[in-house]
């Protein structure tokens, strides 16, 4: 069974394919706000690293945030269109802030840089697979001021691919997936103030 990992919700572009439980190819793209232009690319390059195509896909799974607006969108927007127009493909989902602490054992703290001394975060204990925090919008300090025996950031983190296939949520309605925000954007906020 040939899978594909796509985030893109941190400062890095994640994509993996699996198959079977072999890692057949991984990648960590750094980003600068530019995960659009690199996606599909990345994608194609996964493909072909395996010898097969999109065809051969049984299944994508995409972290569906939260983090940065425009970056969650990527990895969702590439699921949803496999799923959709290749009928075969099964999308399925994963929150990135696990995706993100997949390849830590112990309590792990997740965080993403949401600005102003605020991350999107959560604690997760993986040797249970059970939150210790719930996915949040948190003072970091706040959050810090927790136990925890890792920690892992946007811009620090390696994932367990096969972590994240064991703990994948099936989307029974690909066209209606909707990343995980966590808050209204920016612009959205303004109307408010």
């Amino acid at each position: 069974m040939y899978s594909l990992i796509l985030d893109s919700a941190t400062k890095i572009l994640y994509v993996a394919l699996v198959n079977d439980n072999k890692v057949l190819y991984e990648e960590y793209v750094e980003g600068k706000n530019d995960h659009a232009k690199n996606i599909v690319y990345k994608v194609d390059v996964a493909l072909k690293a395996a010898g097969i195509t999109a065809d051969s896909l049984d299944e994508v799974v995409v972290g569906i945030g939260p983090g940065s607006y425009t970056g969650v969108r990527m990895a969702v927007t590439v699921g949803k269109m496999l799923a959709v127009f290749k009928k075969n493909i099964k999308l399925y989902s994963i929150s990135t802030l696990k995706l993100m602490a997949s390849g830590k054992k112990g309590i792990v703290l997740s965080m993403i840089d949401a600005r102003r001394n605020n991350s999107f975060g959560m604690i997760i204990d993986m040797n249970k697979n059970e939150y210790i925090i719930n996915e949040c919008l948190i003072a970091n300090d706040e959050l810090k001021n927790n136990k925890y025996d890792e920690i892992v950031t946007d811009s620090s983190y390696t994932v367990d691919p096969i972590y994240v296939l064991n703990n994948k949520v099936l989307v029974e309605e690909p066209h209606l997936l909707v990343p995980n925000y966590l808050r209204d954007t920016e612009a959205e906020r303004n109307l408010h103030d």
